[in-house]
């Protein structure tokens, strides 16, 4: 097998396990009344850790037999993979508008990564790291400050995932940054920049497990596979020298790929927020109504209403007497 065949296999079967991950943990999100962000003792979290961890091994390795430009736009394939899987292994299907979102920020993502050229990156120095630093976690801060603000589930979910894409796409630079001065010799001696490098790793992973609750899978999970990159690429460019290819045509043609990309993600965000009245499901699967012993949010009743009565009906329920 040539390297650049096994790089593209090792890439598939990394955004395969990424994908998996990813499932994982909306389930572990939806049927879990415990901590939101870290479900410490639900051993199927643990399976999604273990899994985005093999994702991330596996794309490492593809990197170490393939050029860049072919490794980064095929992790965007993510999102593709999740909705066949999760419609196949857990029975969530997806909608047109969910399917079209997907693939518009899959291409969009892919045409962007594409078009970046690292051929002239300069080395990141420490006084920029630590500006890096304290700028992205001030950044995380506040997206995770508005995602606590915002009233509607899904637009708190996605800005979640955001804020798990940002740290993700940090912590991608600062292995980049500490993998090009790291010697056997003196393993530890870059133990700021690990240091950093696990808080940003430990702190998308929270992120994105708590954006996964409410929101469904495809548009937490499209958000994060796409801000991830774009955020590295966007420090590429200003921090490192890279440049997009071919001129003036290719940095139209990444702005014309950002936009598609975008456009997926608010096709994915409003096939959430669109769920037709009266349905047990949406087009993505939707979590299941309420059942019996669960409380229920009607609102608040405006003005005084002394006569308003509340009428409980008993139901039967097949089986049971």
């Amino acid at each position: 097998m040539s390297p650049l065949l096994l790089s593209v296999l090792l890439a598939l079967v990394s955004a395969v396990a990424y994908a998996a991950a990813a499932i994982v943990q909306e389930r572990v999100a939806a049927s879990a009344a415990g901590p939101r962000y870290a479900p410490l003792r639900t051993p199927a979290w643990w399976g999604s850790v273990l899994l985005n961890g093999v994702g991330a091994a596996l794309h490492v390795a593809a990197l170490a037999y393939g050029p860049l430009s072919l490794v980064q736009p095929l992790g965007a394939l993510t999102i593709v993979f999740a909705l066949p899987m999760a419609a196949l292994f857990v029975g969530r299907r997806a909608g047109r508008r969910a399917w079209r979102g997907a693939l518009m920020a899959t291409v969009g993502l892919a045409g962007l990564l594409s078009l970046t050229s690292g051929a002239e990156a300069r080395p990141l120095g420490d006084g920029d790291r630590w500006l890096l630093a304290v700028c992205t976690f001030a950044g995380v801060g506040v997206l995770f400050t508005a995602a606590h603000l915002v009233g509607r589930s899904v637009l708190r979910s996605v800005v979640l995932a955001a804020a798990a894409g940002v740290s993700f796409g940090i912590a991608s630079v600062f292995t980049k940054a500490v993998a090009e001065v790291w010697t056997p010799g003196a393993p530890l001696a870059e133990w700021a920049g690990l240091l950093v490098l696990s808080a940003l790793a430990v702190t998308g992973l929270l992120l994105s497990q708590a954006s996964y609750r409410g929101a469904g899978l495809a548009a937490p999970l499209a958000t994060v596979t796409v801000v991830n990159p774009v955020v590295a690429a966007a420090v590429g460019l200003t921090l490192f020298g890279e440049s997009f290819r071919y001129g003036t045509a290719g940095t139209v043609a990444a702005l014309i790929c950002g936009a598609v990309a975008a456009g997926g993600l608010v096709q994915l965000t409003r096939d959430r927020m669109t769920v037709p009245a009266g349905s047990s499901t949406g087009s993505e699967g939707d979590a299941p109504g309420p059942e019996v012993g669960q409380g229920v949010d009607v609102g608040s009743v405006p003005g005084s209403r002394p006569d308003l009565e509340v009428e409980v009906r008993s139901r039967a329920v097949a089986g049971r007497s």
